[in-house]
């Protein structure tokens, strides 16, 4: 059902290869940001900002 939801705010078919293929683009991209030692300058839509100082802290 997650991937269903992204796939509609995104507006993508996440079962649509290309749209898989997207993901992963997508997620090479944050995953720097995710791991980062220090806090990283992130630029991305506020939504996903949160989430990932979220992860972030959870994580630590």
């Amino acid at each position: 059902m997650s991937v269903f939801t992204q796939g509609i705010l995104w507006d993508i078919n996440s079962f649509a290869q290309w749209g898989v293929e997207l993901g992963k683009v997508l997620a090479q991209r944050i995953i720097p940001e995710l791991e980062a030692t220090g806090e990283p300058d992130l630029k991305h839509d506020s939504s996903t900002n949160s989430l990932m100082r979220r992860y972030r802290k959870m994580k630590a």
